[in-house]
């Protein structure tokens, strides 16, 4: 019998850096309307999924025909939300899908739930891709991961490293973090109990699975994220939707 796989976009309203950006304008379509359309392409997704707080995104997700559910307002991680989106769906694999990446490539779910179907004692996937120049190596809302020789994750952090102690850091040395995780389902009930005082720190929730032991495999991809963190983010989507022939404006 195959796995069945999830793919859930947690979306929430009370986004620190940016309010209500889920619904956020982008050539003429709401955020999370470009997030699911990319989504649906993934050729290993069995269903999709929105997972919100907040009924403005609730009925905006039902007014374009996408599958959406309420959740808890108080989930301290889209993973605790995507925790209790999949909790009764019978699914074996859930992915946890970035909600602010209109120019996600569809591809790059596939490349995460790839080592889960093949590996039946793996609880956790995620992806990494290089580092294209300095300021972005160094820039704090980029997350940083050391990996082993085995592609397993040693570390996550906002912080440069490893620490370039001598000179300028090699950029061929470093990895970047792609925010997307796909799930062992059955693993996902373990993480809402555990508690992190790193991923408290580092404000990343990763974390939260090496802080006990959790084995967290990487997936090395060209995909580069072009994401919306702050709203002046837009505007480099929407010019790149626009280069693509994507827009509808």
């Amino acid at each position: 019998m195959s796995v069945r796989v999830l793919g859930v976009i947690p979306a929430r309203y009370a986004s620190t850096r940016f309010p209500g950006k889920a619904l956020a304008p982008i050539c003429g379509k709401p955020m999370i309307r470009w997030v699911w359309e990319a989504a649906r392409r993934a050729l290993r997704l069995d269903e999709l999924l929105v997972a919100t707080d907040d009924k403005r995104i609730y009925d905006t997700v039902e007014g374009f025909g996408g599958r959406v559910c309420m959740t808890d307002a108080r989930h301290a991680s889209g993973t605790d939300r995507l925790a209790e989106a999949a909790a009764d769906s019978g699914a074996g694999i859930a992915v946890n899908i970035q909600g602010d990446e209109p120019l996600m490539d569809p591809g790059l779910i596939d490349a995460v739930v790839a080592p889960l179907l093949e590996d039946a004692g793996l609880s956790c996937c995620t992806a990494v891709t290089h580092f294209r120049n300095l300021d972005e190596l160094r820039n704090p809302d980029t997350a940083k991961v050391i990996l082993d020789a085995e592609d397993r994750a040693l570390y996550f952090s906002r912080a440069v490293i490893p620490h370039p102690r001598d000179g300028a850091p090699d950029l061929d040395m470093y990895h970047k973090h792609v925010g997307i995780y796909a799930y062992r389902a059955a693993f996902l009930e373990c993480f809402t109990r555990l508690s992190s005082r790193l991923e408290e720190i580092e404000r990343l929730e990763q974390l939260r699975m090496l802080e006990h032991g959790v084995v967290v495999r990487a997936v090395r991809v060209p995909y580069q994220p072009l994401g919306v963190d702050r709203e002046g983010d837009i505007a480099a989507v929407e010019r790149e939707l626009e280069r693509r022939g994507l827009s509808d404006t």
